[in-house]
């Protein structure tokens, strides 16, 4: 479901995949490339939500920003199965776990891995290729080469996968 919001439509590029399950509500731009699963939810209505090209956002996920801070995800990222962000700013190139939480003003630095059902609390800003993991989360230690390919493996999946779906129109 794609709705308006006050005046504010979703902008979205003509090769995003869109599961038919999805909501995508208000002022939110979803680039070229990228896809949105089943049961996931991006409602901009206090403020904007921008999805960068190539990233997927998984099934079940919450994106909502607040009026101080939008929701940004930067290009060739995977936001994983049931993720909830608000007013953050993910960098490229990072994925995110299953079930993490990233809350308002934290911001993620590009190649950063963060574990399943990590929580990253407000504010907090993590400088680039660290892996986060706990509640609260704290850096684990720099990432190694096999986990920066993993990621780009990861991209590459959901990049494939959604080819498929957008071939069936699911």
């Amino acid at each position: 479901m794609i709705l308006s919001f006050e005046g504010k439509t979703p902008q979205i590029a003509e090769d995003v995949f869109i599961a038919s399950s999805a909501t995508i509500i208000g002022d939110v731009t979803i680039e070229s490339g990228a896809s949105i699963w089943f049961g996931a939810v991006l409602r901009g209505d206090l403020n904007r939500i921008v999805i960068g090209a190539n990233t997927s956002i998984q099934d079940n996920c919450v994106l909502h920003c607040n009026r101080e801070f939008p929701t940004m995800v930067g290009a060739n990222c995977v936001i994983g199965h049931g993720v909830i962000m608000e007013g953050c700013d993910i960098r490229q190139w990072c994925m995110i776990g299953m079930n993490a939480t990233i809350l308002s003003g934290a911001v993620i630095g590009e190649k950063t891995i963060i574990a399943a059902a990590a929580l990253i609390r407000e504010n907090q800003t993590f400088a680039p290729g660290m892996l986060l993991a706990g509640v609260p989360a704290t850096v684990k230690r720099e990432l190694g080469e096999s986990e920066i390919v993993r990621v780009h493996e990861g991209v590459e999946h959901y990049h494939e996968m959604a080819a498929i779906y957008r071939e069936m129109k699911a």
